[in-house]
C-alpha cells in the first residue's frame, strides 16, 4: 500500500444533538440529507443551516448530520476571531460555548465550540498498512505549491470510518489547498 491518503478540508459546521434539532427548528424537525460526506453514515444537511453569534459578530454554518450526543461547533481562527471568541481550544470537544440561532428558536450552548486537532481517520485494516495505531501522532507532508508538513496530527482508528484527512479552512489555504497526504512520521 502506498502511504498516501486523501485530505479533505473541513470547513466551519456544527453537529446538533436531537433536542437542539427540536428547539432551533421546531417540534417533529429532523435533519435532511443534502449530501452524503466521506465519513460513512455523515452528511451535510440540506436545508438546515444555524447562525453562530458571538461577542463580536455573527456567521452561518453548515449542520452534519446525523445528530450526536453534545452539540459541537468546529470553527477555524480565523472565524473564531471574527466571532469575537478568544481562547478556543485546538482539541476535540469542551469550553467556550455562544449562541446558536434557528429559524424555530435560539439556543445558548456553554461549550462545544473547538478549533479541530488535525486528524487522520483509518480503518484498522489501513492503520495496519500504514503501520500506527489509534491516538498516535504523526507527521503529514503536503506535495503542493506551498509544500508544507503538518507535525501533531492524530490518527483515529475506526471500524466504521474512511481513511481521510480532516483539516480546516486555515491551514487547507496555508498548505494550497491540498488534496494528498503522506506520513513521514
Amino acid at each position: 500500500m502506498e502511504n498516501k491518503f486523501l485530505v479533505e478540508t473541513s470547513a466551519r459546521h456544527i453537529h446538533l444533538t436531537d433536542e437542539a434539532v427540536r428547539v432551533l427548528y421546531g417540534e417533529g424537525a429532523t435533519l435532511t440529507v443534502k449530501k452524503m460526506l466521506s465519513q460513512p453514515g455523515q452528511f451535510a444537511s440540506a436545508n438546515e443551516k444555524i447562525r453562530l453569534v458571538g461577542p463580536k459578530g455573527e456567521m452561518a454554518v453548515s449542520v452534519l448530520g446525523p445528530t450526536r450526543s453534545k452539540n459541537q461547533v468546529e470553527l477555524s481562527f480565523t472565524d473564531a476571531r471574527a466571532l469575537g471568541l478568544k481562547d478556543v481550544p485546538v482539541r476535540r470537544s469542551g469550553p467556550p460555548g455562544l449562541r446558536l440561532v434557528g429559524p424555530a428558536g435560539e439556543l445558548d450552548i456553554a461549550e462545544g465550540v473547538i478549533i479541530a486537532k488535525r486528524h487522520i481517520h483509518m480503518t484498522p485494516a489501513d492503520a495496519e498498512a500504514f503501520n500506527v495505531t489509534n491516538g498516535q501522532i504523526v507527521k503529514v507532508l503536503i506535495r503542493s505549491a506551498r509544500t508544507t508538513i503538518f507535525d501533531d496530527v492524530v490518527v483515529r482508528v475506526n471500524k466504521d470510518g474512511a481513511t481521510t484527512m480532516h483539516i480546516d479552512t486555515d491551514e487547507s489555504q496555508a498548505a494550497g489547498n491540498p488534496k494528498v497526504g503522506e506520513i513521514v512520521r
